[in-house]
């Protein structure tokens, strides 16, 4: 059975940005609007995952709560939400994008992380054949800007890297393809807002 999934069409450029999103916050929605602009993209859809595999996850709220929250921080008609990892079973990046691709031909997928993220994508499943299949945007993290073009992923695909001022040809540009994106940033993140909640 095919899960429920946001409107797409053959041709449309969407962002895909995964996460716990626990809590979603203001950083999350100023990097969509980023990833919107600066990409040119028609959609960005926020993909909230069961749960991070390299994170725990015995305290993450529901995937419904998690929407619920992301709904009132970011209110743009191009934004969708979408919990359908969980319906197909898939905890890993690869097992989700190996689904869309397969499920929505002609959509011209961009994965989007945080920089942060791209510190540690070597460890991810699969994360060649990620960047191998998709476009991505990394997106400038407080604290990792000079890091993450050192990361052991970045030194890999370092040939496979556009120009910033090309990001908006890169959900046209066959894969592997790296952006890396700069911008407004906030310094918060959802480990000090859960933080800060409990204490």
């Amino acid at each position: 059975m095919i899960p429920l999934l946001p409107p797409r069409a053959p041709g449309m450029r969407i962002g895909l940005f995964g996460g716990s999103f626990n809590p979603p916050h203001d950083g999350h929605a100023l990097v969509s609007r980023l990833a919107l602009t600066r990409l040119k993209l028609d959609r960005l859809w926020w993909v909230i995952s069961p749960g991070n595999p390299l994170k725990d996850a015995s305290e993450l709220p529901s995937i419904d709560a998690r929407i619920a929250a992301a709904k009132e921080i970011v209110r743009d008609p191009r934004v969708a939400f979408t919990g359908f990892e969980a319906e197909i079973g898939a905890r890993f990046t690869c097992d989700t994008l190996e689904f869309l691709h397969a499920h929505c031909p002609g959509v011209r997928f961009v994965w989007i992380m945080g920089a942060d993220n791209l510190l540690q994508f070597h460890l991810w499943r699969r994360w060649k054949e990620i960047a191998q299949t998709t476009p991505i945007a990394v997106i400038d993290r407080p604290g990792a800007t000079l890091k993450a073009t050192n990361a052991k992923a970045a030194i890999y695909f370092r040939q496979a890297r556009l120009s910033e001022s090309d990001a908006a040809m890169l959900a046209a540009t066959p894969p592997p393809a790296i952006v890396y994106l700069h911008g407004p940033r906030l310094e918060r993140s959802s480990t000090e807002l859960r933080a800060g909640a409990r204490s």
